[in-house]
């Protein structure tokens, strides 16, 4: 982990409008600056950017966050990579915290694989355009399939000469590790202690991860040959794990963003074509079955997914993999085939860019539709097969289980049914059936008291939402008020003995939140108070916790600002300079406890209700001091008791 030092140098570095404006066009507005927000498609500009709270909110679509979670949602980095991102720009040095034995090593074995990745990948590039066989046996062939120079080397493809090991004593001769060249895939063990080169005459093609690091290669090999496998992968290590991976999402997670769309196809060569003919949106599976992981990073960029396959048996049959999971995770799926044989490379270089786009745009099939299409065929008049076609098509359906997708299940249901000419009715039975059966088997997994919660959740109607959710009641408006002033004023001086933090601790000492997200961030904010650190609204900004990030940019962030035109209006207001975070904060605590009074008020009569005489007298004492308490407040505020 990177430590809270290196952290804080970091914030205190960052120039927001610096580095959000290198992706949005900014214009002053006021203390803050406006842009069109670069995640949604917007005519009127509702991105906002506060240089002075350092963090940013859209209030077209939502999106809010600072410098770290801005490189985090446009970039699609992690926290860790967005951190490493602006210490490299800022030029901070990193410390990390210590860590066990097993992590250390671990790590090194990271660090050495990344620095044995670059260095191969030079050798590799100088080989190709460099020397001799490069130049006439793989460059030759790269640009006889179509590949110009500039996407060649936008992708680092690289050539590995056919010489037993000219790879491997180069590496050696760096004196890299041999138990970390081994498990880089790069070289081989022959005769107990020889180091081979593994690519041997082969094209290479780099593995990016998403911060552009080299994390394996695919080795392809020139022209045909029976005897030897089409490619060689690296094989799984510290930094490349297959199933987590997507070839070439590197150079098109803006593209895909941006199009809110993600192309799949099967081959590096198809995602090196379709980008040299402008089509950048574009990823790679590197022939495997879709992964849950691999579905995920999708998410990422786009929840519209296109997959683009050959148009023979094996393409559909390879396409159909990892629909169910597709369905789980709400993505949205359309199918593409290749007609005549072709593939995504052959068949965009065939027919062009403008007419491939086309062809994708006219050909996508709904991938549910599609399967089921399928099966049909596959099955023809044989009773049997039709119903187990009406049963996997259910249990597919039965997928689509989230609540924002039961609109689109039961759409689903209605073209199946037609299809299948079954009535409506008894497939939306049989999706329930498989639905409930799922359920179930969770439920035996789990607790027996979250079994029952499930349970319960599961008699609901889909299509029922909780209003009250989306409703922010006024007890909670209270709150969030209470925390917004402990972030943006708990630091300055309430008087000559102590902080405002001090005096909002004291006079909530016998009051809670209800809001438990809302106490849980007032707790940890007094914890760190009271360890001597100094917290704020930006500390918390770039805590690790989504949770707490957006929650404190909900708290302290609005669409609007005081106009500066009052001090026109009213002479000698002085806005600009004008400190009034004490009344702020009165304010706020005082309507803080005026809402949690009234509600013990109600609790108090409530009880009064059903009390004998002793306990009467006692809770009419309590009545009496609350009003006091109110009293006070009011007189303070300045106002009439609230009703």
């Amino acid at each position: 982990m990177i430590t809270p030092q290196t952290i804080e140098q970091i914030k205190n570095r960052i120039d927001i409008i610096d580095v959000i404006g290198e992706y949005v066009k900014l214009k002053k507005r006021g203390s803050n600056y406006l842009g069109l927000c670069p995640f949604h498609n917007e005519k009127t500009p509702s991105f906002t950017v506060s240089p002075a709270k350092e963090l940013y909110k859209c209030f077209g679509c939502g999106k809010s966050g600072n410098t770290i979670t801005f490189l985090m949602e446009h970039d699609k980095m992690s926290y860790v990579e967005a951190l490493k991102f602006l210490a490299n720009r800022y030029n901070i040095e990193i410390e990390e915290t210590e860590s066990t034995p097993e992590q250390k090593i671990v790590q090194q074995a990271a660090d050495s694989l990344y620095i044995i990745n670059n260095f191969a990948t030079k050798i590799f590039d100088e080989k190709l355009f460099d020397s001799e066989e490069g130049q006439s046996i793989a460059l030759s062939y790269l640009k006889e399939r179509g590949f110009r120079e500039e996407v060649i080397k936008k992708f680092q493809i690289g050539y590995n000469p056919n010489q037993k090991n000219e790879l491997a004593n180069a590496l050696i001769q760096h004196q890299f590790n041999k138990d970390f060249l081994l498990k880089s895939g790069l070289v081989a063990l022959r005769n107990e202690n020889e180091l081979v080169d593994n690519y041997r005459g082969r094209i290479i093609f780099p593995i990016h991860n998403n911060s552009g690091k080299i994390i394996g290669f695919g080795a392809r090999i020139i022209g045909k040959n029976d005897k030897a496998p089409k490619y060689i992968n690296t094989p799984e290590n510290e930094i490349y794990i297959k199933s987590k991976v997507l070839y070439g999402s590197y150079f098109a997670r803006l593209a895909i963003d941006k199009a809110d769309e993600c192309l799949l196809v099967e081959g590096y060569t198809d995602v090196v074509s379709l980008h040299q003919a402008g089509i950048e949106n574009v990823v790679a599976s590197g022939g495997t079955s879709l992964t849950i992981d691999q579905l995920r990073l999708i998410k990422k960029y786009s929840n519209n997914l296109t997959i683009i396959y050959d148009g023979d048996a094996a393409g559909v049959k390879a396409a159909l993999r990892g629909l169910d999971m597709a369905l789980e995770e709400s993505l949205n799926v359309k199918l593409v085939l290749i007609p005549d044989k072709e593939d995504p490379d052959s068949y965009v270089n065939k027919v062009g860019a403008t007419a491939f786009k086309e062809f994708i745009a006219v050909n996508k099939k709904d991938f549910i539709i599609f399967q089921l299409e399928v099966m049909l065929k596959e099955a023809g008049n044989d009773v049997t097969s039709k119903s187990n076609v009406v049963n996997q098509i259910a249990e597919t359906l039965s997928k689509i289980n989230k609540a924002e997708d039961f609109t689109k299940q039961q759409d689903y249901i209605k073209q199946c049914s037609v299809l299948l000419k079954i009535d409506e009715t008894g497939l939306t039975n049989l999706v329930n059936k498989y639905k409930r059966d799922k359920i179930v088997k969770d439920e035996k997994k789990l607790p027996f008291e979250e079994a029952d919660y499930f349970h319960q959740q599961s008699k609901q109607p889909e299509d029922v939402l909780d209003e009250n959710v989306f409703l922010l009641n006024q007890d909670e408006a209270h709150e969030r008020n209470v925390m917004r002033v402990l972030l943006e004023n708990g630091l300055k001086n309430w008087d000559d003995q102590k902080t405002m933090a001090q005096y909002i601790f004291e006079e909530l000492e016998a009051f809670h939140f209800e809001n438990t997200q809302l106490e849980n961030l007032y707790n940890t904010y007094r914890k760190q108070y009271e360890q001597g650190l100094q917290p704020d609204a930006k500390s918390f900004l770039y805590n690790d916790d989504e949770n707490i990030r957006s929650l404190v940019v909900s708290i302290t962030m609005f669409p609007h600002e005081l106009s500066l035109k009052w001090d026109e209006v009213l002479e000698g207001m002085h806005i600009t300079n004008r400190d009034t975070s004490q009344q702020d904060v009165l304010m706020s605590v005082n309507y803080f406890k005026l809402k949690k009074i009234k509600k013990m008020f109600e609790e108090n009569q409530r009880d009064m209700e059903h009390a004998d005489f002793d306990e009467q007298m006692r809770l009419i004492e309590i009545h009496k001091n609350l009003k006091e308490i109110e009293k006070e407040i009011t007189r303070q505020l300045g106002t009439v008791i609230m009703k």
